[in-house]
């Protein structure tokens, strides 16, 4: 459901209706941010292993996001490597890609979608970054799991933001 005073998606319970009145089948969320830097700079910064392992997965990515490919992400404080399948990649303009979720957390068997959307702004001297997840199930479990990645989402666009801005690997030692 849209809050209509700031445009950020608003949590959802599977007893709360949607604003047009249907009932909520899965939790969906975005995060954005501005980042100072031209968009093909930033799209390479989510798309080419080398830099998305400089500031977000700190054990490593293994593969170019292009649309088709199977890539593996690890997390040095989260352990344990795990496949990224990438649904759809046009540069300087969006990522899709679907990864796993906990057990009985996901609508589809699959795990979430992820979807990245790049916006040119100022003159192309900042780039919007939109993150968007869905299909976590409405409940407790689904929740916690959706909340949790919103979370996490929100520091990889930080972490994006100082490491191409300032050079600052933010997340290092963050989470544990």
């Amino acid at each position: 459901m849209e809050d209509q005073d700031n445009g950020h998606q608003k949590p959802t319970t599977s007893q709360e209706p949607s604003a047009d009145g249907t009932p909520v089948t899965d939790f969906r969320f975005e995060v954005f941010g501005f980042i100072a830097r031209p968009i093909s700079e930033v799209y390479e910064a989510v798309a080419d292993p080398a830099i998305l392992s400089e500031y977000f997965t700190t054990g490593g990515a293994i593969g170019r996001l292009e649309t088709g490919a199977t890539v593996q992400w690890d997390f040095a404080d989260f352990p344990g490597a795990f496949p990224v399948t990438v649904l759809r990649a046009k540069p300087a303009e969006t990522i899709s890609l679907r990864w796993g979720a906990a057990p009985g957390t996901s609508v589809e068997q699959d795990g979430t979608v992820v979807d990245f959307l790049f916006t040119s702004v100022d003159d192309g001297a900042r780039t919007k970054v939109a993150v968007r997840e869905q299909a976590w199930k409405p409940t407790g479990d689904g929740a916690a799991a959706a909340f949790g990645n919103c979370m996490g989402w929100t520091g990889m666009l930080a972490a994006m933001k100082v490491w191409l801005e300032h050079g600052i690997r933010l997340r290092d030692g963050f989470y544990r």
